[in-house]
């Protein structure tokens, strides 16, 4: 049986006072607690009649909690004096006392850390995150090879939803994007090729800029922006929502179920993605070329399969392929990295397409290296 409740938890609240019994002497009477407050208001707030509390009477105290001491506190405080107390139970004066040492203590400063101290600390906590991502990589290609060990495990059909949802709806917005960037290109170019005499080797310039650089380049700035960030925030939001938990609770592992389809199916997606930009692009300095150099459809055409070779293609898939991975992981590491809260799912789905932009230039920046060392 549950214990009985104590007469003092039965017996209902006496209203707390507070009475000036003569100048400077006030009188403390009832139940200062979160109860017996309540009609306590106005006379807390009144100022003292003639000189300030000198003595505080608590003969006829029935009950204090900390509520009640702080009320009472805030009203000595208001008038600038510290009383002596008179008749009070032990347990009340000490209870007082904690109170007052506890309002008087000071707030400890903020620290304040030198530019060094900050740089070091962002250095620190960059360096964790890239260590942490490394981590998460190596136990993606180990859920990757239990797939490969059972195919059973394989899911093929979250693999074409996501192929459906980041690369087919995604080739509107590539198709437009690629075709402007080709006006663009053959637009800037014909500007100087004018001067020359050399209106025909703008067939060359479109297409090694779309088909080595641009149209790759492009196309998986717009997929981080569209779909890395939906990554982000699908597993975020299934942290936040305790489903990751769930999952791992009944024995299916998220890096099979969320991450492995996402990279397969962009792995898939964002090389053909590549392949129609550049069809895009070079369609759009095409249109440009004839419109500002006199160079027909069928001249672009005969020449820019003459001139082009098949490695500027191969470079340009080959770069879209690496950027499709660097995209999903870093989508998929900062939703795993969200923390309990819709504001924590905004911050990291804005790092995760931030850093995934940032590290796909940096790639690029360095195929571009390497290729000019292999004289590719």
């Amino acid at each position: 049986m549950p214990p009985s409740p104590s007469p003092e938890m039965t017996r209902p609240a006496t209203p707390a006072t507070l009475t000036e019994v003569q100048p400077g002497e006030w009188l403390v009477g009832g139940d200062w607690t979160v109860p017996g407050l309540g009609a306590l208001a106005q006379a807390a707030n009144a100022p003292a009649a003639g000189l300030a509390p000198a003595v505080l009477d608590g003969s006829q105290l029935v009950a204090i909690d900390s509520a009640g001491a702080w009320v009472l506190q805030h009203w000595l405080r208001s008038h600038g004096t510290q009383p002596a107390l008179r008749g009070w139970p032990a347990r009340a004066q000490g209870l007082m006392e904690q109170v007052r040492a506890g309002a008087e203590t000071a707030p400890l400063p903020r620290p304040r850390r030198s530019v060094l101290q900050h740089i070091g600390r962002k250095a620190v906590a960059g360096a964790l995150q890239a260590w942490a991502f490394l981590a998460f990589v190596g136990e993606v290609a180990a859920a990757a090879a239990g797939v490969l060990r059972h195919p059973r495990r394989f899911r093929a059909r979250a693999v074409l939803r996501e192929i459906e949802i980041g690369g087919f709806d995604a080739l509107p917005i590539i198709g437009l994007t690629s075709f402007l960037l080709g006006v663009v290109v053959a637009y800037q170019g014909a500007d100087q090729l004018k001067h020359y005499g050399a209106n025909v080797f703008v067939v060359e310039l479109v297409g090694y800029a779309m088909l080595r650089e641009f149209a790759p380049l492009i196309g998986a700035i717009i997929i981080a922006g569209r779909s890395g960030s939906a990554h982000a925030a699908q597993i975020g939001t299934m942290v936040v929502t305790e489903e990751i938990d769930a999952m791992r609770t009944i024995g299916i592992d998220p890096l099979e179920r969320l991450v492995l389809p996402k990279i397969i199916a962009l792995a898939v997606a964002l090389p053909l993605l590549t392949v129609f930009a550049d069809l895009t692009g070079v369609f759009g300095g095409m249109v440009m070329a004839r419109s500002q150099l006199d160079i027909g459809f069928v001249e672009f055409v005969d020449r820019f399969g003459r001139v082009m070779q098949g490695t500027a293609l191969l470079i340009g898939i080959g770069k879209a392929f690496v950027f499709a991975f660097i995209i999903v992981l870093v989508g998929c590491f900062q939703g795993f990295r969200t923390q309990g809260s819709a504001d924590s799912v905004g911050r990291q789905t804005t790092i995760s397409v931030v850093q995934a932009i940032f590290l796909v230039i940096v790639a690029d920046a360095l195929f571009s290296i390497a290729f000019n060392i292999l004289d590719l």
